[in-house]
């Protein structure tokens, strides 16, 4: 029985230099992806560090300042929580909120208790919509904000008078409540409001934008007048930055997951990783059709390929495949020799008639030819073999002449 095969198309596993020299575009776009993110987070965390902290010198805190409050005796005492918050209001106290906008309604409604009536003064720096309706009933923040930073106080507060021009500029308010002082006007709009409350004795300031306070612009127009009047009306100031690690109000409704507590800037970054990720795989899938034979590093002789497959059945103990694997290779042989197309080499009631016709008779002794070519497996070793030999003999037959 003849015997054919052919080489395989597999290689030798890639080296560490074609890995690298494969992979090294797709390592630097994300080595460079990675730089800017983390470029960007620094840039970002620098610029927020310490900001309206009335201990920290860096140009967006607030410690100019508290320095100033301290030489005309107004003592200033940071907190970080809404317990302490709510504990530090009272008459002879100014509670000065850094960003209203980082509590939660819950938190914004106890802090609005909590002032009503105390008698003091509270300070609400930049609050947008909804906070400053809950914290300053009756005022709302207009969605635009104003397109000039400096503007001229334009009211009858003593304070603002004092101060002069200032830099208020931000989110503007209106007010539907007749006491209401409405300073430094940016198209009609207030961008400084102070609320009496109805003991007559305190009230609520709130500041558009937070310039007034910052340690880079304190020295400009007549930012340090208005912010130590705005602050030192009271011999104590409360300093309240609201802080997310603050469990004092903390209820099932302000429960947040793990995506809730990242920055929006990560969440970007994590998408654009991704669409990166995507775009480098499209860009690295250029086998879209059937795969490409490679030249092997050897030539392999089909007769070492032919004992290494039979090898395998062996330690498998396959002669059904092996058995299999021979009849149909001599059924695809013998089909074009007696004049069946290739398509019904394996049907039986198209091959065995046209093999018996051109038989001059079975070959030897053997069993017939259905037998022969689509028997049963058989059963041992020497079985397989003789079963080799009588196919071999069959094409030998069919080929003589």
């Amino acid at each position: 029985m003849t015997t054919e095969a052919t080489l395989p198309t597999t290689s030798a596993p890639p080296t560490a230099r074609q890995v690298w020299t494969r992979t090294r575009g797709v390592a630097l776009a994300l080595l460079l992806l990675l730089a800017g993110a983390v470029a960007i987070a620094v840039v970002r965390s620098d610029a927020r560090h310490g900001e309206l902290d009335p201990r920290s010198a860096d140009p967006h805190g607030s410690r100019a300042v508290a320095e100033l409050l301290a030489d005309r005796g107004v003592t200033t005492r940071v907190v970080t929580t809404l317990a302490e918050a709510r504990a530090a209001t009272g008459r002879d106290t100014t509670l000065l909120v850094a960003v209203p906008d980082l509590l939660t309604e819950r938190r914004q409604n106890e802090l609005r208790s909590a002032t009503t009536g105390s008698g003091g003064r509270t300070v609400l720096v930049a609050p947008g919509s909804p906070s400053v309706e809950r914290l300053a009933p009756g005022v709302t923040a207009a969605p635009a904000t104003s397109p000039d930073s400096t503007l001229s106080p334009d009211c009858d507060l003593p304070a603002a008078r004092r101060a002069g021009t200032a830099d208020t500029g931000g989110i503007r308010y209106t007010t539907t409540r007749p006491d209401a002082d409405a300073c430094y006007p940016s198209r009609r709009l207030a961008t400084l409001l102070r609320l009496p409350d109805a003991t007559g004795s305190g009230d609520t300031v709130v500041l558009g934008a937070p310039d007034i306070l910052l340690n880079d612009r304190l020295d400009e127009q007549g930012n340090a007048s208005l912010a130590l009047q705005l602050l030192g009306s009271r011999p104590h100031l409360v300093w309240y930055l609201p802080s997310p690690s603050d469990t004092s109000a903390v209820t099932p409704d302000d429960e947040r997951d793990f995506f809730d507590l990242l920055p929006p800037g990560w969440l970007w970054g994590t998408l654009q990783l991704f669409v990166a990720a995507a775009l480098a795989a499209l860009w690295r899938a250029r086998r879209l059709g059937p795969l490409v034979p490679e030249k092997l590093p050897v030539a392999i002789r089909a007769s070492e390929t032919v004992e290494g497959r039979a090898r395998l059945y062996r330690a498998a103990d396959a002669r059904d495949r092996a058995a299999a694997a021979l009849r149909s290779a001599t059924r695809t042989r013998l089909a074009p020799l007696v004049g069946i197309p290739a398509s019904q080499a394996h049907t039986p009631e198209a091959l065995l008639p046209a093999l018996s016709a051109h038989l001059r008779g079975e070959p030897g002794d053997g069993p017939g030819l259905h037998t022969l070519l689509f028997g049963p497996p058989p059963g041992d070793d020497a079985a397989l073999i003789t079963l080799a030999d009588q196919l071999d003999a069959l094409e030998s037959e069919v080929r003589r002449p």
